[in-house]
């Protein structure tokens, strides 16, 4: 445990100051207040980095502790004086399995809680509106599962729709449409203000028109933050608000949901890769090689390598529409503990 939180703290220190060296241009050009960066960017980016790299911290960490044993003999004495290999795992699992559970836990509610800060942070001081890939044009949403919107053309800069069409069905049939020149958003009254509206009701073939030039304030279920969209917002997001995001996307009948879902079920299956990373890392570094813990350093950082290869191979095979998400997502490892299985029969006894 002493090694492992060793290692987080150098690539903690690492990782900060390659990612000010990259910001700090954009840091003096926005003028960003240094709290702000201290307490708004990088005490919420020390959690986050860490979460992407707690399997490679576990494996260095077990390669690191372990090969020093094997070089000083420890592990031949051990085995040698009845020990088995399987009790001498056993600490190393109980450990990983610890890191596993605080992994677990970040990864669901306390990385994301904090990735909000860090986000809104970033699209502020570093990405803007550049990064922003949301709805601007042609835009569909359902607000109720019978009530359809639909706009032309969207303003994010005045939070206001140009042709706005509100069409209510009853049982497929269309029964009230609602057309307005503009909407525009009174965040204020947190109500949509309509511009020269136009209203027609149906009921069968007879149909009811009204005209008027009039503003029209009407409260709908639909928001400016329905219209703004990232592709890593999901990272600010806790597990339940991510299959909450989904269901309300899915009513909407907006897009694909898929990535979020990928999201979700990583967040479990990457905590797990820590017990299978540990088994690996000590089933090689436990042999005493010629060339000592450089070799087995250099084994951990290609089996790290490959792991997040396999990774980012899986995260490809989840999205694809033929292949099943869970089982896309948990190809990286069920490969390694294939891997992990054969390193252990095969492990110095």
């Amino acid at each position: 445990m002493k090694t492992f939180l060793f290692i987080v703290v150098v690539f903690t220190i690492i990782a900060m100051v390659f990612d000010f060296s990259e910001k700090v241009d954009d840091f003096l050009d926005e003028k960003v207040p240094l709290r702000e960066i201290l307490f708004d960017h990088y005490l919420t980016y020390i959690p986050y980095i860490n979460g992407r790299l707690f399997p490679l911290y576990a494996l260095i960490s077990v390669i690191y502790f372990t090969s020093r044993m094997a070089y000083n003999s420890e592990i031949i004495s051990i085995l040698g004086a009845g020990v088995s290999f399987n009790r001498l795992l056993a600490p190393y699992l109980a450990a990983a399995g610890l890191i596993m559970v605080v992994y677990l836990l970040g990864n669901h509610f306390i990385i994301p809680t904090g990735d909000k800060a860090r986000l809104k942070f970033e699209h502020t001081y570093i990405n803007a509106d550049k990064n922003d890939k949301g709805r601007m044009n042609n835009v569909h949403l359902f607000i109720a599962p019978d009530t359809k919107v639909y706009i032309r053309f969207y303003t994010k800069k005045d939070t206001s729709a140009r042709d706005f069409r509100l069409e209510r069905f009853e049982d497929g049939a269309l029964t009230y449409l609602l057309k307005a020149n503009k909407a525009e958003w009174l965040s204020k009254s947190g109500k949509w203000r309509l511009h020269n509206y136009e209203l027609r009701t149906f009921d069968g073939m007879r149909e009811t028109y009204i005209r008027t030039k009039e503003k029209l304030d009407t409260t709908l279920n639909l928001y400016p933050k329905d219209f703004i969209y990232y592709d890593n917002q999901k990272q600010g997001m806790t597990t339940p608000e991510i299959y909450a995001f989904m269901q309300r996307e899915q009513e909407r009948g907006v897009g694909n949901t898929k990535t979020y879902l990928i999201e979700a079920y990583k967040r479990t299956a990457e905590p797990f890769t820590i017990l299978i990373l540990t088994i690996i890392g000590m089933a090689i570094a436990s042999r005493k090689v010629r060339g000592g813990m450089g070799v087995h350093l250099a084994l951990g950082i290609v089996i790290g390598a490959l792991y997040i290869f396999f990774s980012k191979m899986a995260t490809t095979f989840a999205t694809g529409d033929n292949f099943p998400t869970l089982l896309g997502v948990w190809i990286p490892n069920i490969i390694f503990s294939a891997v992990a299985i054969y390193l252990l029969l095969r492990a110095q006894k």
